[in-house]
């Protein structure tokens, strides 16, 4: 299953929370490793929507909101590093749209 073209993935998601250096889990400064920084969230955005479009979805979980879904695989980035991560995205139940949730690290490469 692959996510929606058409998924929501704010803004502010990208602005306040994935790209600020945060005390407590942090992802900035590793997406900044990919070239990832305040400066070009549109590049972010789009690049998750490749990752997105480029790997399979597999079920993670649900719960009363609707069921989450994690996406593996390669995240290039603007200064042509390439980051293992895990995408997480909602189905929502009461509506049937799709929501990026969070990006994290991920262990090991797809091969």
């Amino acid at each position: 299953m692959k996510i929606p073209a058409d998924a929501a993935i704010p803004t502010e998601k990208l602005t306040r929370y994935l790209l600020v250096r945060r005390p407590w889990d942090d992802k900035s400064r590793f997406l900044a490793r990919a070239g990832f920084m305040q400066g070009n969230p549109d590049e972010l955005l789009a690049d998750l929507r490749r990752h997105a479009a480029r790997f399979e979805a597999v079920p993670d979980g649900q719960n009363e909101y609707g069921e989450f879904f994690r996406v593996d695989g390669e995240l290039p980035g603007p200064s042509g590093v390439e980051l293992c991560v895990a995408t997480i995205w909602m189905r929502w139940n009461k509506d049937g749209s799709w929501h990026f949730i969070t990006l994290k690290p991920a262990r090991e490469k797809r091969s």
